[in-house]
C-alpha cells in the first residue's frame, strides 16, 4: 500500500510539473492579449483621440524633477536623425520638419525644475521660481480633428517674474508620471490656450543627447 501511494504521489507531482509551463504560457498569453488591447488605446490617446470621460485631473508631481529644453539640440544638429526619420515617414522634407520644430521648440528657458509645489525657470544665469497650485484643465480641439489636454497650474506666490500660469501638455490625459512634455507659460490663462505653434519641449535632465534622440525615434 505504501509503495502504491508513493508511485501515485510521484505521478501526481510529475503531472503538476508538466502542467506548470502550460499554465505559465496561458498566463503569458493572457497578459499579451490584455497588453495588445491596452496599447492601441494608449496609442490613440497619444495621437489625441479619446473620450471626455477618460480625462482626469493631474497633480504637479506628474512632472516633478529637473528637465532640459531640447531646442539647443535641434539647433546644433543633434536632432537631425529625428527630422530625417520624420521625412522618411511623413509628407515633408527634413528641412521643412526642422523649420516647423524650430518654431515649436524655440525658447530661452534652458531648464525647468519642479520640486513639490515649486517650479523654477532657468534662463542662462537667471532663475525665477513660483509656487503653483492646480487650476484644472482645458481640452483643445485641433484643425486635424484630434484633441489635446492642457493641465493648468496658477501661481500662488513667488518671484514677480515667475509666470502667473503654466500649462502642461504631454499626450497623457490622466495621472501618470511624464517622460517629456510641452510647456506653455504666461500671465494670461486664456491667451495661452490660443498658442499652438510654440510649445517649448522638455526631457529629463539626466538624459544624454543620444538618449533623447533614441526616445524621440521610439515615438
Amino acid at each position: 500500500m505504501k509503495q502504491s501511494s508513493l508511485v501515485l504521489g510521484k505521478l501526481l507531482a510529475a503531472t503538476m510539473l508538466m502542467a506548470q509551463p502550460a499554465l505559465a504560457e496561458d498566463k503569458s498569453k493572457a497578459h499579451d492579449h490584455a497588453h495588445q488591447h491596452a496599447e492601441p488605446n494608449q496609442a490613440e490617446i497619444y495621437k489625441g483621440y479619446f473620450e471626455d470621460h477618460q480625462i482626469q485631473n493631474r497633480p504637479l508631481s506628474d512632472w516633478a524633477g529637473d528637465w532640459q529644453s531640447v531646442f539647443p539640440f535641434l539647433m546644433d544638429g543633434t536632432l537631425d536623425p529625428v527630422m530625417a526619420d520624420k521625412a522618411k515617414h511623413g509628407t515633408q522634407s527634413a528641412a521643412e520638419y526642422r523649420a516647423y520644430y524650430e518654431t515649436g521648440y524655440r525658447t530661452d528657458v534652458d531648464q525647468i525644475l519642479i520640486h513639490g509645489d515649486r517650479v523654477s525657470f532657468v534662463s542662462g544665469e537667471t532663475t525665477v521660481t513660483g509656487q503653483y497650485a492646480s487650476d484644472g484643465y482645458e481640452v483643445l480641439t485641433y484643425k486635424k480633428g484630434n484633441r489635446g489636454v492642457r493641465f493648468i497650474f496658477a501661481k500662488q506666490s513667488g518671484d514677480a517674474d515667475a509666470p502667473q500660469f503654466i500649462q502642461f501638455s504631454d499626450h497623457k490625459i490622466a495621472p501618470k508620471v511624464s517622460d517629456h512634455y510641452h510647456l506653455y507659460w504666461g500671465n494670461d490663462r486664456a491667451a495661452l490656450l490660443q498658442e499652438v505653434t510654440n510649445w517649448p519641449t522638455y526631457y529629463p535632465a539626466e538624459l544624454t543627447p543620444a538618449q533623447i534622440v533614441h526616445e524621440m525615434l521610439a515615438h
